[in-house]
């Protein structure tokens, strides 16, 4: 017979309270959006997302809202009429950085959050730490959760930059950090990364899903109440999207994706997420030993003008928010060697790809059904914009005939499903771009450059259908 040590232990007193006050519970997560349930489901009920919920192990701490003590401002918020609100216009920060600047709106707006987001090594603390160096007369509290001060150092040293404005702190308790914050005032507070961060409230390890929506609720609560801009850096999973719950991104003021190729020396900034700014615009970086440097004019770089005679490539004028840069698309269309033809793209949509070349298929004649076709981007980007349709068929046509497309040319226009050639956004910036670098003919579609009476050096072709375009280009 056995007989329980504690059985006739008294329950009843302190110990007892602490047990029943921090209670280990098991609780699941959706992924997703972070809606919380106490057992599992195979459907999340609040985004409809399929299996999506994670198990975390949270300690429930019974703390009234009397006792939460934690607060970064005296100043309470008051209902006001909207007539008494002011719209004055905000005044922004200047990053010292042109591209990352067009990519904020005009600069970083006070009180406001950023998450920057990126693949494993691609720069996303590069990015940040030589920024906050350019920085002059403002101080700046860099928090690192994965580096050590001397990585920071030797990072620094390796970018030649020096401010003694930038404070350094290896640390990843969020408590520690707000004390640290309100010793040392900075003006401008960067998370590195928030996956690492984690508050003593919650028992989940840093990273989970509840460590990382609590962390980041703090967060924001710190920069409204101390007006305050705080810089989140971010991990990405295997398909793209930022770590953590999506109610991160929801709760941000701004979310900015940092992407390239590892092979090739080109960065992209891209916005995904502005309360105060556009999300078309993009700024384009150039990787080197000294860190990154600021691209002003894209299209001298992405543009090698030594493709003469060459089949398969076309020159093409794109936009991208307000920027216009000249672009090369190469394409390669070769046999199917194993029966089935394969798709391939690099930097555009494959979707698209498809359906350009059934339009090819079905209103130009050209039969591609048991041929292989590869689509790259040069320079290693990744554009969205539908004016790059045009350059992308007649690419593949050239390959697929073997007849190269003049080097002298370049063509804009979006295609659609009847064969047309659309209108495209910005015609008058991407004619100039293409005048200014020195082309002598461009493509665009029909009467889509009206009302613009600005003398140019460069020809302008004006096409109707994808037949039209053809015979000037093959001819």
């Amino acid at each position: 017979m056995y007989f329980c040590s504690t059985a006739n232990q008294d329950w009843s007193g302190s110990e007892y309270k602490i047990k029943i006050m921090a209670k280990l519970k098991s609780v699941y997560f959706c992924s997703n959006c972070g809606f919380e349930s106490p057992k599992w489901m195979g459907k999340c009920s609040a985004c409809g997302e399929w299996s999506t919920f994670v198990e975390e192990l949270v300690r429930k701490n019974a703390v009234s809202a009397q006792e939460d003590t934690r607060s970064f401002s005296d100043i309470k918020s008051k209902p006001l009429p909207l007539k008494e609100i002011k719209a004055d216009e905000e005044q922004r920060i200047d990053m010292s950085d042109e591209e990352l600047n067009r990519v904020l709106g005009g600069g970083l707006v006070p009180a406001s959050v950023v998450l920057l987001g990126g693949e494993p090594g691609i720069g996303k603390s590069t990015l940040v730490l030589q920024t906050i160096l350019k920085l002059r007369g403002i101080r700046t509290l860099y928090v690192s959760g994965e580096e050590s001060a001397r990585q920071l150092k030797l990072r620094a040293d390796r970018l030649s930059i020096e401010n003694d404005d930038c404070l350094l702190l290896c640390e990843t308790n969020l408590d520690d950090i707000f004390k640290h914050a309100k010793e040392v005032a900075p003006q401008f507070l960067i998370i590195d990364s928030i996956q690492t961060i984690y508050t003593e409230s919650l028992e989940s390890s840093p990273g989970s899903i509840s460590q990382v929506r609590e962390c980041a609720s703090l967060l924001l609560k710190y920069a409204k109440q101390s007006g305050i801009p705080v810089l989140l850096v971010g991990h990405i999973t295997k398909d793209g999207s930022i770590a953590g719950p999506k109610i991160l991104e929801h709760i941000v003021d701004a979310v900015l994706q940092f992407e390239g190729d590892q092979h090739y020396m080109y960065r992209i900034l891209r916005g995904i997420k502005n309360r105060y700014g556009s999300t078309a615009e993009l700024g384009i970086y150039e990787m080197n030993q000294t860190g990154l440097r600021e691209v002003s004019n894209p299209s001298e770089l992405l543009l090698t003008r030594n493709h003469d005679e060459l089949s398969g490539v076309a020159i093409s004028a794109a936009i991208e928010g307000i920027r216009p840069f000249l672009i090369e698309t190469q394409s390669l269309v070769s046999t199917a060697a194993y029966g089935t033809p394969q798709r391939s793209t690099t930097g555009f949509e494959s979707r698209r790809l498809n359906m350009l070349l059934a339009v090819l298929e079905k209103r130009a004649g050209f039969k591609l059904a048991q041929k292989d076709v590869f689509l790259n981007i040069a320079g290693g980007l990744r554009v969205n914009d539908p004016g790059m349709d045009l350059a992308v068929i007649s690419a593949v046509l050239s390959s697929s005939l073997d007849i190269s497309i003049d080097n002298d040319t370049c063509l804009c226009g979006e295609v659609g499903l009847s064969g047309e050639i659309r209108p495209v956004n910005r015609i008058e910036q991407r004619v100039q771009e293409a005048d200014k670098l020195g082309f002598s003919r461009i493509l665009i579609p029909h009467n889509n450059l009206k009302g613009f009476n600005k003398k140019l050096s460069i020809e302008i072709r004006e096409v109707k259908k994808v037949t039209d375009a053809f015979r000037m280009l093959f001819s």
